[in-house]
This record gives structure tokens, C-alpha cells and sequence, in this order.
């Protein structure tokens, strides 16, 4: 298969996992009181949770508000285990603008209790993904601007050049501990401004230059 043409529904169909890396730019880790880390903050997403362009974003009971995070999501091309960082670059199929939606309240429940973070970050919806954009695409991953507006209003807006961890170190780390496949996806980590998003809203984020996606936020309904 040409990875370059892997698309959203091929991504939800071969993808095994979410992998999303927190604190990996010092502004945000700051903004919510964290210490900026020595190594990768890593935790899983579902695969379930992936919502695409277009979609609609869903806060669960008794939740009125969900915080936004804008990422680059980096898509792997092929298996890789222990994978150097002098040639994690080719395990690169393309790149994506993802958001990582955050029940903060949960969140910050959880973490007073030392507990894992699964609730606020892996709920159905929660990670709204663009179109994937293939490698030749994207020349210089390490310089992109990311963007998120709520209504309009920009609320993030920082370039990847800030991560802590660059994307080969970020491969070359994950794949010594768990094997990455083809569709897997990184989540980067997210510049500073985030924060809630509530119902009837709407967000509006991107690359600037090279993609953009709109989710409507809205109260999750149970049958």
C-alpha cells in the first residue's frame, strides 16, 4: 500500500493505537503548573475515539465544558521495534491535525489521586483528526504553525519547533517500549493556550498552509 495515500478511514481501520505525548512544549507545561519533563510523558488513546472533519465533538454527563489541545499528529508508515533515531524519519508515513480533547476536571481529579488519566482523554469523540496529509507534503515538520479558534477567537496558535521531544526522538522512545504499526498515531504534544470549549460552540484549527478542520461541540445524548 502506498502510505501516502493512507486516509482517515484507512487510519481508523489499520491504526492499533493512539500514543500522545503531554508537557512536550515548556510553555504549556507551565500554564498548568507542571514540571517540564527530562523524558516523554506518554500515555494511549482508543482508537475509538477518533472523530473526523466535520464531525461533532460530544461532552458527556454531567461535563459542561471539554479543554481543546491542538496537535500534530504524526501517522507511521511501517512496523517499527527499537527503531533508531538516525532513521526514525523513514518510519514517517504522513501527518495529520489532531486535537486532543481534555476532561480537565476528570483530569485533574484523577491526578490528585494518582490515578490514570484513560476517563478524561479516551472518551468517544475526543480525538477529532484532519485529513492525512502525506510525507512529501510536509518538508519541514519541525517548523509548522499550529492554530485552534473557539467561535473565532484564536485561542492557540505556536510552531512545533518548540516541542521538547523532535519527532525521531519521539519514534526512536516509543518503539523501545512498545511496537508501533502502520496507522499508529503520535500526538505531539500541544502548544499553550489551551482551554474549555462548551456546548454550541465551535472549533475551527489547523497547519496553517496545508490543512484546516471545524467541530461543533455539543451535549452527548444517551438513548
Amino acid at each position: 500500500m502506498a502510505t501516502a495515500s493512507l486516509g482517515v478511514q484507512k487510519l481508523l481501520q489499520v491504526g492499533t493505537k493512539i500514543i500522545a505525548v503531554g508537557r512536550n512544549y515548556a510553555a504549556h507545561a507551565k500554564e498548568l503548573g507542571n514540571a517540564v519533563p527530562k523524558e516523554p510523558v506518554l500515555f494511549l488513546k482508543p482508537t475509538s475515539s477518533y472523530l473526523e472533519n466535520g464531525g461533532t465533538i460530544e461532552i458527556p454527563h454531567p461535563l459542561e465544558s471539554l479543554d481543546h489541545e491542538v496537535e500534530l499528529a504524526v501517522v507511521i508508515g511501517q512496523k517499527g521495534r527499537d527503531v533508531p533515531q538516525t532513521i526514525a524519519m523513514d518510519y514517517v508515513g504522513g501527518y495529520a491535525l489532531g486535537l486532543d480533547m481534555t476532561a480537565r476536571e476528570i483530569q485533574s481529579s484523577a491526578k490528585s489521586a494518582g490515578l490514570p488519566w484513560t476517563v478524561a482523554k479516551g472518551q468517544d469523540t475526543f480525538t477529532p483528526i484532519s485529513s492525512v496529509l502525506p510525507k512529501s507534503a510536509v518538508p519541514d515538520p519541525d517548523n509548522l504553525e499550529l492554530w485552534l479558534k473557539v467561535d473565532g477567537d484564536v485561542r492557540q496558535k505556536g510552531s512545533t519547533k518548540d516541542m521538547i521531544f523532535k519527532i525521531p526522538y519521539l519514534i526512536s522512545h516509543i518503539s523501545s517500549i512498545m511496537t508501533l504499526f502502520e496507522g499508529d498515531v503520535i500526538l505531539t504534544g500541544t502548544p499553550p493556550g489551551v482551554g474549555p470549549v462548551k456546548i454550541g460552540q465551535k472549533i475551527t484549527a489547523g497547519i496553517t498552509d496545508l490543512v484546516d478542520v471545524q467541530f461543533n461541540v455539543e451535549k452527548r445524548i444517551r438513548p
